[in-house]
């Protein structure tokens, strides 16, 4: 990767002490705009974790790939001034980081490796940096310095000082043929301008002896984390001596480039081109082969022999200049072809190229920073809150804010999944359950009714109270007919004179009634323990599923199973004695029992009559609802029916009666202490079964719903024992945070800070 920074004199070259000596994207006569351009983009790459950044931000970058023996490195080092080991086999076996910055002291060069895999080749969560040896400052000890680093990185299971002090015997050593694991160099000093590239290893199309068959995979995926970025500007180095379509290099930049747009293509190594086979290398810089918007170029770089030989970069650029001047058939091109030609040519393309792409970049890259920085900052809130220092405390606050919250939802809150609101459907069912115990007395002899049953109109003073039950329900229920209440009531005398019947055979049909209210009042105390444990679960995992490593959330969720199992028991126990309590017969609301018995004795014996004297009562019911009219202009008829029975009462003395007491004259109900008895149960019942489905709720209330928050801080202190002498001990066990948590909240700040640091770099330039 070569990226936009600028780049130091050859190591030998007379003119490295001159202020303006440069090369490459160093070179200080590039315009003041662009400079500035390319320095920031160092800066930003060399912001908080270095080329870390990258991986948050796409940021623009230029990346150089090719085969094997393509003339990568020597490119590179053409462009740079940096001087590369040319030992065989190593500097194209891992990716070498040059990172260069202009500084005022000493010319120095710190070397560190960076591994961002184990010795298994398993991702690391943060890429591990090692410091390799003490800062260079003579620059002639770089390329051995660089030489057994790269080593050290093949070698990841042997200690890196082995290669750091070693002999040549332990530079041999080659653990692995190709490694994604990277060497960095830091070069500062006096004419050192921004500059940061990458050496990335060639790609290759087979594996020799010893190799590894995963390394020409391994290779492109290498290249291709690079190239498929889309603000990465790719530098396509195909030599000339080898068949292009044998240089896979270039399928791989199309792959990822299929138009075109952001590849510059470089021919190299033109002196070695078959004779009879230049014509068609000149056509790809004639954009007829291949061609790219940014184009192709050929240069020329110096052998390895004119590098030992002492060839400074200022001569390597003379012989370039005198080969393509003197050269056919690239002496022969068109002017317009000769921009394409030379080293300096390719630099400056690359250069506007990539400054301009910057140019275009650094708004999308300051919304993208605040973008993932606002992601960032919310993955980090999302995470469990940082473990104090002071442990007791910090559980000792939770516990409270935890008892605070249960309080909260016992008082009711105004949400329609609360405690209250999950409760009250259970409530309903269990008083219609208690409601459809009522008895269904008939006040008609069995033997007038059919097998069938008896539909009998519902009490209209009952359905305006609301007080019927459902028809399934009403249907369900036994029908008690007056013949059976007399009989009874007949077995139960004694000693009472006749027509008094004892209270027993009231008393007895209560008993009967009341006992049916156990297995309602029963199943009412499970289904809200089970809705309380089941909120008071959820509110357990809100306040501590994050805490720690869930040790809190498991004990105090054990701690108040407990609580609430004693809270039902007691619970249980006092539903046991308001069942009890409805045993025996009993109130003091005289004024509603015997209303209710008027009403109930009222309808009873309305029943009875139209099915006694259906006829009568139908002539009462017309006249009652069409009454005769007067008739004061004609001869008044004789009147008839209900009429003429008031008429002849009213004659004998007797007024004011009304039609509907007519009934009153016929012959006495034999059965009128049945319909008492019926009456009086029926109202006794509404008087105890209003009572009782206000009774049981308010003590499953008292006893659980609050019976949870009433000693629930002691019963968590004793329960986890920290109001004793292990009590901090204990509180910093459970205050233990995951692994897992600590590192993914250290990634993120680590993240935070270095686009933070991005961020405030782009605002202060004024970009």
């Amino acid at each position: 990767m070569l990226s936009t920074n600028t780049s130091i004199p050859a190591l030998d070259d007379p003119q490295a002490s001159s202020p303006t000596a440069g090369v490459g994207l160093a070179n200080v006569r590039l315009n003041q705009n662009r400079r500035r351009l390319l320095d920031l983009l160092n800066k930003l790459f060399n912001t908080g974790q270095g080329i870390l950044v990258q991986a948050d931000v796409d940021i623009p970058q230029i990346a150089v790939i090719g085969a094997q023996s393509a003339g990568k490195s020597s490119l590179i080092e053409s462009i740079s001034g940096i001087t590369l080991p040319r030992a065989a086999g190593t500097c194209t076996r891992c990716p070498t980081e040059c990172k260069l910055s202009s500084s005022a002291t000493t010319w120095s060069c710190v070397v560190t490796l960076r591994f961002a895999t184990d010795v298994n080749g398993q991702t690391l969560g943060q890429p591990r940096t090692i410091v390799f040896g003490p800062a260079i400052t003579d620059k002639g000890e770089v390329e051995e310095r660089i030489r057994r680093a790269q080593r050290a990185i093949l070698n990841p299971s042997t200690s890196y000082q082995t290669f750091l002090n070693g002999d040549d015997e332990d530079l041999a050593k080659s653990e692995l043929t190709f490694s994604t694991n990277c060497v960095t160099l830091q070069i500062s000093g006096p004419d050192v301008a921004d500059l940061s590239f990458c050496d990335l290893p060639g790609l290759i199309a087979s594996v020799g002896a010893g190799g590894n068959s995963n390394d020409i995979q391994l290779v492109e995926s290498l290249v291709t984390s690079y190239i498929s970025k889309p603000s990465c500007v790719i530098l396509l180095t195909v030599a000339c001596e080898t068949d292009f379509e044998n240089q896979g290099a270039h399928q791989l930049a199309k792959k990822h480039d299929p138009h075109g747009k952001r590849t510059i293509g470089v021919l190299t190594k033109p002196d070695r081109i078959p004779t009879g086979e230049e014509a068609r290398w000149v056509k790809f810089i004639q954009n007829e082969i291949e061609p790219l918007e940014n184009n192709w170029f050929c240069v020329k770089q110096p052998s390895s022999n004119d590098l030992k030989q002492g060839v400074t970069w200022a001569d390597a650029r003379q012989r370039e200049n005198e080969f393509f001047s003197m050269t056919a058939p690239w002496s022969g091109l068109e002017p317009m072809y000769q921009k394409y030609l030379r080293t300096g040519n390719l630099v400056e393309r690359a250069s506007a190229i990539l400054s301009d792409l910057i140019s275009k970049r650094l708004p999308i890259i300051q919304n993208e920073l605040q973008k993932t920085l606002r992601k960032t900052e919310e993955s980090l809130l999302e995470l469990p809150k940082e473990p104090s220092a002071d442990a007791f405390s910090e559980v000792m606050g939770l516990l409270h804010t935890f008892a605070g919250d249960i309080s909260y939802h016992v008082a009711g809150v105004p949400h329609e999944d609360g405690l209250l609101q999950l409760i009250r459907p259970y409530q309903m069912d269990f008083r219609r359950a208690i409601r459809s115990t009522a008895p269904q007395f008939v006040p008609l002899e069995s033997s007038a009714v059919c097998s069938g049953g008896f539909a009998m109109e519902k009490p209209k003073f009952l359905e305006q109270e609301g007080e019927l039950v459902d028809e399934e329900e009403d249907d369900a229920l036994e029908q008690i007919f007056i013949d059976e209440v007399m009989a009874r009531a007949q077995k139960a005398r004694a000693r009472e004179l006749p027509d008094s019947y004892p209270f027993v055979v009231r008393s007895s049909y209560i008993t009967s009634i009341t006992k049916k209210w156990r297995s309602p009042a029963q199943i009412l105390c499970n289904q809200v323990y089970n809705v309380l444990f089941k909120h008071v679960k959820s509110l357990i995992h809100d306040h501590f599923a994050s805490f720690g490593q869930g040790n809190l959330e498991q004990r105090v969720g054990v701690i108040l199973q407990n609580h609430i199992q004693a809270a039902c028991q007691r619970t249980e126990a006092r539903i046991k004695w308001l069942i009890s309590l409805e045993a025996h017969p009993f109130t003091l609301n005289e004024h509603y029992l015997a209303d209710y018995k008027d009403k109930f004795l009222s309808f009873y014996k309305a029943v009875r009559q139209s099915q006694r004297s259906p006829t009568l009562l139908a002539h009462i019911n017309k006249y009652v609802i069409a009454p005769p009219q007067d008739n004061s202009f004609g001869n008044t008829p004789q009147p008839t029916g209900i009429p003429k029975i008031l008429s002849g009462l009213s004659e004998v003395g007797i007024t004011g009666v009304k039609p509907e007491d007519i009934p009153k004259l016929l012959p006495p109900d034999t059965m009128e202490p049945a319909l008492t008895i019926m009456a009086e149960v029926r109202a006794y019942f509404q008087v105890a079964y209003k009572r009782f489905v206000d009774n049981i709720p308010l003590a499953i209330d008292q006893e659980l719903i609050f019976g949870l928050q009433r000693d629930i801080l002691p019963t968590l202190y004793a329960g986890l024992g920290i109001n004793g002498a292990d009590g901090t001990r204990i509180c910093q066990e459970l205050t233990q945070e995951s692994p897992q948590v600590a590192g993914k909240r250290e990634e993120l700040k680590k993240k935070m800070e270095r686009l933070s640091a991005a961020s405030r770099e782009l605002l202060s330039i004024g970009f």
